[in-house]
């Protein structure tokens, strides 16, 4: 059996979606604003590779006509993107004011064929088996780590065989780098259980995505918390600049060696193994009461 940490029991299974869920409703905004169309001029060109979410969508080329999974898709952002792009996108997420709002925004935003949203937990969603071309997430795996071998199983068996794998996470493969982050005196906003994907769980993820590259981002990155810290698109031309070369000499730097170990987050791409070794990937499992998956 693949494992990671140990599966929880139901309750415990369901009392973890409800704490996610109250999480992220409580960040959610009031206001459903349509995507900024500077945003959307920029993941159209995705020019700056040196940017982890440029460089995935970068990584999936063309996709008209495509069934996109966004896994933890939020307030929608990425799920919108992606069917401007071309493809059929179903978003799914835990929080029922994320996936209203996410709704709302797509919608807003003029989106020709509007993605579909459902609240629900992956593990226990209601998706068709085997019809997703693609399976994309945004910091996601790392908030389900108790379940990730239930969850890796369950993206197996939506996905069609071969399908594309398209993750970005935080990771921690320099543990004495992750000591030092924590020492400092900078506030996490987090979920309680979250934490960096560690080199098991890589191994775990390659055990379903046998081809997985993983591509380090992030070293002198880090500094744009501080460089940029109401965002990219809102900063000035010359804290623009500054956050470009960061991430452009983490491009270089984070390209091969023991330095690569150093990066705070990681794209992971490749294909879905058509048959997942000692995994039941097209049995959702059964856990008591979960919360009932509504689509938007």
């Amino acid at each position: 059996m693949l494992t990671s940490e140990p599966f929880t029991d139901g309750a415990a299974r369901a009392a973890r979606w409800r704490e996610e869920a109250a999480f992220f409703d409580a960040h959610a905004p009031e206001e459903a604003r349509p995507l900024d169309p500077v945003v959307v001029a920029r993941y159209r060109s995705s020019a700056r590779l040196w940017f982890h979410k440029e460089y995935r969508f970068r990584l999936l080329g063309a996709l008209d006509g495509l069934a996109v999974l966004d896994v933890g898709c939020g307030l929608g952002d990425n799920a919108i993107l992606l069917a401007l792009r071309g493809a059929r996108v179903t978003g799914i997420d835990v929080s029922q004011r994320s996936v209203e709002l996410a709704a709302r925004r797509a919608a807003a935003t003029g989106v020709p064929v509007q993605p579909r949203f459902v609240c629900a937990p992956i593990e226990t969603a209601d998706l068709p088996l085997r019809s997703f071309d693609v399976i994309w997430g945004d910091g996601v795996l790392h908030h389900l780590l108790p379940e990730l071998p239930r969850v890796l199983g369950r993206l197996a068996a939506v996905a069609r065989p071969g399908a594309r794998f398209v993750f970005a996470e935080p990771v921690n493969r320099f543990p004495a780098l992750r000591r030092l982050r924590e020492a400092l005196p900078i506030a996490i906003d987090a979920t309680p259980g979250e934490r960096p994907l560690l080199d098991a769980e890589l191994d775990l993820i390659r055990r379903v995505v046998p081809d997985l590259t993983v591509r380090g981002f992030g070293l002198l990155g880090r500094l744009n918390r501080f460089v940029v810290p109401r965002g990219y698109e809102a900063a000035p031309l010359a804290r623009r600049v500054l956050a470009n070369a960061l991430c452009a000499a983490d491009l270089a730097i984070l390209s091969a060696g023991p330095v690569a170990r150093a990066a705070a987050t990681a794209v992971l791409h490749g294909h879905l193994a058509e048959a997942p070794p000692d995994l039941d990937a097209g049995a959702a499992p059964e856990p008591p009461e979960p919360p009932r998956p509504r689509a938007g």
